[in-house]
């Protein structure tokens, strides 16, 4: 009788740990796409340490890359993704706005110089008045033109935005006809080669307002912590292997500058132009300052402006915005959040 009850808890025992050790381990996808700021992800996955750290919380995560940017965030938007790489005016007018609650997991770094107002005719954005401009409509680049004319006294109705897809800008700034457009790294650095090309405005002169974010879906980060803490974990390993001039920091970057289409010395110029947080501590003080909050503020008010935060939105604080400073726009309605809880755990080595 003992033996047969010993036997029977054997068995059982033995059942579970059949299912157990086949059962799935909980998986995600994330999707990026190529932008100096971004390429650590790509680096990270091919390199194992995205591996390294899914397996230290028992998790599968897999990067995805997608070619066409807005593409990227309209699948995450649409459930397609848990994540996926994209900037803080995005976030708020695609999944937010549309309705998909989005916490900001890491904020990256913040353009510093990647974006740029470029003229062959103007030396000055006063000078722009009453001129065309080319740029990709309702994009960050519109956005920095906005606070560009606003900076000079100036209004987006002293100028035309002339809208341009981003793979014809530089070949539309080589023709006389066109004398002046916004962009972004790398195509700000190949226009830049244009004779009389003159950078007139960059992002460099609205620090901490283009930022480049990891956005996961909400519900999936509170139902599983440990993808948050694997991410941060992978983020701030990969920007510490890349920094310096080591010959591992230098082949890292090279990879990263290979995978985006160029070389060390022209990606190390792309990263000379991204503010990367790549201490912890001063992601950690960036994402806590109220600065944030205000900027989102800006970004609201301005997609709100053009139309970004949907047809029937009643005014700009529509969707709400959590940040640790403090809560801007409709708090029955927030939908996009800036959280500091796994920057918190990198600062205090608890990963």
């Amino acid at each position: 009788m003992l033996k047969a009850c010993h036997r029977g808890i054997l068995f059982a025992a033995l059942a579970l740990f059949s299912v157990s050790s086949f059962a799935a381990k909980p998986s995600f996808k994330l999707c990026w796409s190529i932008y100096a700021g971004w390429m650590p992800w790509d680096y990270a996955q091919q390199s194992g340490i995205v591996k390294k750290w899914a397996d230290k919380y028992g998790i599968d995560i897999k990067f995805v890359q997608v070619n066409d940017y807005i593409e990227s965030v309209n699948q995450y938007t649409a459930g397609g993704f848990d994540g996926c790489t994209m900037t803080n005016m995005d976030a708020l007018t695609i999944p937010a706005a549309g309705g998909v609650d989005s916490t900001a997991l890491i904020i990256g770094d913040y353009s510093n110089g990647n974006d740029g107002i470029l003229s062959k005719s103007a030396k000055s954005i006063a000078e722009l008045k009453g001129q065309p401009i080319n740029l990709v409509e309702l994009s960050v680049s519109h956005y920095l033109l906005a606070r560009a004319l606003e900076k000079s006294g100036l209004s987006e109705r002293d100028v035309k935005v002339v809208n341009t897809a981003d793979a014809d800008l530089v070949a539309a700034f080589t023709t006389p006809d066109v004398k002046s457009i916004v962009t972004w790294n790398p195509l700000l650095a190949e226009a830049q080669k244009q004779p009389n090309a003159k950078l007139l405005f960059s992002s460099a002169q609205i620090p901490g307002e283009i930022l480049d974010l990891l956005v996961v879906n909400t519900e999936t980060l509170k139902a599983h912590p440990e993808l948050g803490k694997a991410l941060t974990g992978a983020w701030f390993e990969t920007l510490k292997v890349m920094q310096g001039e080591s010959e591992t920091a230098k082949t890292a970057r090279t990879q990263m500058g290979q995978a985006a289409g160029t070389d060390l010395a022209g990606f190390d110029a792309q990263l000379a132009a991204t503010h990367l947080f790549s201490d912890p501590k001063l992601a950690l003080d960036f994402t806590d300052s109220p600065q944030l909050k205000a900027t989102m503020q800006m970004v609201a008010e301005f997609s709100f402006k053009h139309g970004l935060l949907g047809e029937a939105a009643p005014s700009a604080d529509v969707v709400g915005v959590a940040t640790p400073a403090g809560s801007w726009g409709d708090t029955n309605n927030t939908k996009l959040r800036f959280t500091d809880e796994f920057l918190r755990l990198v600062v205090s080595n608890a990963l």
